[in-house]
C-alpha cells in the first residue's frame, strides 16, 4: 500500500489508448517497432498516455505537445542522460503503466523583446537563461517583481529554472537542487564576474522575473526558452505559467521528487 506521502497513480483501471513518439537513434526507433507490435499504437489526440521512446530532451519536445492534449506522458530511456525517464525493460508496459506515479508540473513563460523592437514568447518545462552572444560578458539589471535587486551583474548568462530543471544547466551551474514541492524557482548567475561572490537566488514560484540588458551594442545576448532562441534581446520577462500542467508518469519508488532528494546525496 502507498503511504500518505506517495505520488498518486495516474489510472484507476489499466490503460488501453497508447502512443508511441520516438526520437530518431536507431535504439529509439528499433525499441518503438517491437512496442507497437505488441501494443498498437493511438493517434496523439485519442490516447490516454504517450509514451516516449528517447533522451531527456527529447521528452521536453513530446511535453510541450502532450500538455496541448491534456495526457500524461511516460519516458523510457533510449538517450543518455534519462533523468526524467523511466527504464527500458521487458516487463508488461501495461501493468508497469497501471501502477505510475504522477508528478505535476507547470513550464516558466518569457516574454523576450528584440533590438528591433520584435515580441517572442515561448514556455519552457525545464529552464529559461539568457547567455552572451561574443567574447564580450554581458551586463544585465535584475528586477524580482517590479524592484530593482540587483543594478548589474556582468556574466556570461543567467538562468532561471523549474524545480524539475534545476538538476539540470542550473545545477551545471552551481545552481540549488529544488524539490518539487517547495515552490521555488532557482536564479542562478552563469560565470558571474561582477558581483563575483554572487551565487544566486531562491525566489517564490509567484516571482515575476524581469532583466533588461545594458550596452546591447557592445554586448549582445541571447535569450532561451526550452527549444525557443531569440538572439540579440534587449529585455526579457520570465514567470511560472500555472494555467499550464504536464503530467509526468513514473515506476513507483522512482518518482520525479525522490529522484531529485537522491541527486543532491549523489557522489
Amino acid at each position: 500500500m502507498s503511504s500518505p506521502s506517495s505520488p498518486p497513480r495516474q489510472f484507476s483501471r489499466p490503460p488501453q489508448r497508447i502512443a508511441f513518439l520516438a526520437s530518431p537513434t536507431d535504439i529509439a526507433q528499433k525499441t518503438l517497432g517491437k512496442f507497437v507490435e505488441t501494443y498498437g499504437d493511438c493517434p496523439l489526440d485519442q490516447a490516454e498516455v504517450v509514451v516516449c521512446l528517447g533522451g531527456d530532451g527529447f521528452l521536453l519536445e513530446v511535453l510541450h505537445k502532450v500538455s496541448e492534449h491534456n495526457i500524461p506522458a511516460y519516458g523510457l530511456n533510449c538517450g543518455s542522460v534519462g533523468f526524467l525517464l523511466n527504464t527500458v525493460s521487458d516487463e508488461d508496459l501495461i501493468a508497469r503503466l497501471s501502477r505510475a506515479q504522477s508528478s505535476q508540473l507547470h513550464p516558466l513563460r518569457m516574454t523576450a523583446i528584440g533590438r528591433d523592437g520584435s515580441r517572442h514568447e515561448g514556455i519552457a518545462f525545464n529552464d529559461v537563461f539568457l547567455f552572451r552572444q561574443t567574447r564580450q560578458a554581458v551586463k544585465i539589471r535584475i528586477e524580482v517583481d517590479q524592484r530593482v535587486r540587483m543594478p548589474e551583474l556582468i556574466c556570461d548568462g543567467i538562468i532561471v529554472a523549474t524545480p524539475a530543471g534545476s538538476t539540470a544547466y542550473n545545477l551545471s551551474a552551481h545552481g540549488p537542487i529544488v524539490p518539487l514541492t517547495a515552490n521555488l524557482l532557482p536564479l542562478t548567475p552563469i560565470s558571474a564576474f561582477r558581483p563575483r561572490r554572487w551565487r544566486g537566488a531562491l525566489l517564490p514560484s509567484s516571482a515575476v522575473v524581469h532583466f533588461t540588458l545594458l550596452e546591447q551594442d557592445k554586448r549582445p545576448c541571447a535569450a532561451v526558452a526550452d527549444f525557443l532562441e531569440v538572439r540579440d534581446v534587449v529585455e526579457a520577462t520570465v514567470r511560472e505559467d500555472r494555467s499550464i500542467t504536464a503530467t509526468i508518469l513514473f515506476d513507483p519508488d522512482h518518482g520525479l521528487s525522490e529522484r531529485i532528494i537522491a541527486e543532491q546525496f549523489a557522489e
